[in-house]
């Protein structure tokens, strides 16, 4: 689960990987034999029995630096990708980001998120804002989840298969609207391994910082990481989700 192709200093750093650690990082899972791939190819290889050693390569927000920096690295590592596309934010800024989000520089346009289409990566849904679904009114989250995939689909012509919840936030409720939208996969956090059998709409995935070598990312991918603090937060999701569902009553937005 990558965002940014840069370097970004201060408290969000972990979003941001640059183009020479991307490139190390890609270039020790291929080495180690892995092959490279978007989402949705690599949840349909599995589904007809393939034991390839296959790693879902994903990007979320769709920054301008993917087509600069992003899509060169991944060809250079014969390595495939998802992109989730914020669509309500395509042409500006990650205005979610606060006082930071001039640091990640610009969105997509709609022409460049294009150009990333045409150069075979795979564009999935991140929603229409960049909030958290969960704790929306039925209405409204239908709207975010429904008219942004077909925005997607009428102005890229491509087909859009997946999903990724914003802030990774999502619950019963959303996963069946995000269905029911066409969809046939989803994203979230997850912060450990991904296995056959799970929930479809609940991909887990790991986040690799501007800290994690190239021998560090393949040691996570084959080890699976710490099991402890995701099973921790995973616990704590319905009592967070009250909490922030109060906040936006009061005029606030917790992430």
């Amino acid at each position: 689960m990558y965002h940014s192709v840069s370097s970004v200093g201060g408290p969000l750093r972990d979003l941001a990987v640059p183009p020479d650690r991307l490139a190390e990082q890609l270039a020790a899972l291929t080495t180690a034999g892995y092959r490279l791939i978007g989402l949705t190819e690599a949840l349909e290889l599995r589904t007809v029995g393939s034991t390839e050693k296959l790693v879902a390569v994903t990007f979320d927000d769709g920054y301008r630096d993917f087509l600069t920096a992003g899509v060169p690295a991944l060809r250079a590592a014969g390595a495939g990708a998802t992109l989730y596309a914020s669509v309500g934010h395509l042409g500006g800024h990650a205005g979610w980001l606060g006082r930071w989000s001039a640091d990640f520089g610009p969105m997509l346009t709609w022409d460049e998120l294009a150009e990333v289409a045409a150069a075979g990566v795979e564009i999935g849904n991140h929603s229409l804002i960049h909030h958290p679904l969960d704790v929306l009114a039925p209405a409204v989250l239908r709207d975010e989840i429904h008219r942004s995939r077909e925005e997607l689909e009428q102005r890229l012509a491509v087909p859009v298969r997946s999903f990724a919840y914003p802030h990774g936030y999502h619950g019963r409720r959303v996963r069946e609207v995000v269905e029911a939208a066409g969809h046939d996969n989803a994203t979230e956090v997850g912060r450990r391994l991904h296995t056959a059998g799970r929930r479809r709409f609940a991909v887990p995935r790991f986040q690799p910082t501007p800290d994690h070598t190239g021998a560090d990312l393949l040691a996570l991918v084959e080890g699976g990481g710490p099991r402890l603090a995701p099973q921790l937060k995973r616990l704590a999701q319905p009592g967070w989700r009250l909490v922030r569902r109060a906040a936006r009553k009061a005029g606030r937005t917790l992430t």
